[in-house]
This record gives C-alpha cells, sequence and structure tokens, in this order.
C-alpha cells in the first residue's frame, strides 16, 4: 500500500487564481489539476524510454547516412578543416 503525500506550493494570488480557473475548466478540483500537471511535466522531463530511443535508432538508421571506421571519418574531417 503506498503512502500519501502532502506538498505545499507557494504561489502568487494571481498565479492561485489562474490555476483554478484552469481546474474549474477541466471539470476537476484544483488538487487533482495540480497531480496531473505535475506528473504531466515529470514524465516531459524524464526523457525518452527504452523503446522510444531503439525507435528513433533504427529511424535514424534507416536514413541511410554515411558510417565508416571513426577514425578514417576523422581524418577526413581534419582533412577537410584544412581545405578552408
Amino acid at each position: 500500500m503506498s503512502m500519501s503525500k502532502r506538498l505545499q506550493v507557494i504561489v502568487s494570488d494571481e498565479e492561485a487564481e489562474s490555476f483554478r480557473r484552469a481546474a474549474e475548466r477541466e471539470g476537476t478540483s484544483l488538487s487533482e489539476w495540480a497531480r496531473r500537471s505535475l506528473t504531466r511535466e515529470a514524465r516531459r522531463h524524464r526523457g525518452p524510454d527504452a523503446q522510444q530511443v531503439l525507435d528513433e535508432l533504427e529511424r535514424a538508421l534507416a536514413c541511410g547516412h554515411p558510417t565508416g571506421d571513426i577514425d578514417q571519418m576523422l581524418k577526413e574531417i581534419e582533412a577537410g578543416r584544412a581545405l578552408r
């Protein structure tokens, strides 16, 4: 069984009123609106999960970008810089 924790956040009067109106527009309590908003932001900042990383890697590999030995590629990059 998980325990609940109380979180106190200090906001200005204007912020509190804005949050209250947002919760009202969604037809929910301010507490529920705040929980959903915090959860959404936490997920957004968590970063991609393993499947998302694999999907992006697969998409990148499908582009057919040139690949090769890293030492050779670095030599070619440096050679290109010398041409400037």
